[in-house]
């Protein structure tokens, strides 16, 4: 009865964002890492951490998610998990650069409950 268990890596610099969809998502059996920043995103999974998804912010220091989605898909690391933006940046370039640079969905963070997050990557990993 036990259900498979998801893995997500979650980056965004804001720590408060980090902690409510952490617990969101552990409340929906996923294993859940989190990084403060492509920086250190890009560390773990040069470490081998391998998620089946990973849900990232576009603006942060250091590293934007433009500039971590670009390091990620050019350096072919986790090319089998779903990257997803997750950002308040709503303009049409954005995320038609953001589709164009490999992300598989783009979440305006301002339209989606976390709950509804959560069912979206859901959905995303079993390919529906």
């Amino acid at each position: 009865m036990n259900m498979t268990t998801h893995s997500i890596l979650i980056v965004d610099d804001d720590e408060f964002l980090l902690d409510m969809y952490s617990l969101k998502f552990r409340q929906s059996e996923f294993e859940v890492d989190v990084a403060l920043g492509g920086v250190e995103a890009l560390e773990k999974i040069k470490k081998g951490f391998e998620p089946d998804a990973v849900l990232f912010d576009l603006v942060m220091p250091d590293m934007d998610g433009f500039e971590f989605l670009i390091n990620v898909k050019r350096n072919n690391l986790l090319e089998n998990s779903k990257m997803v933006v997750l950002t308040n940046l709503g303009q049409k370039e954005d995320i038609e650069k953001g589709t164009k640079l490999g992300a598989d969905d783009y979440i305006i963070k301002a339209y989606f409950t976390p709950t509804e997050v959560v069912n979206k990557i859901k959905s995303l990993i079993a390919g529906v």
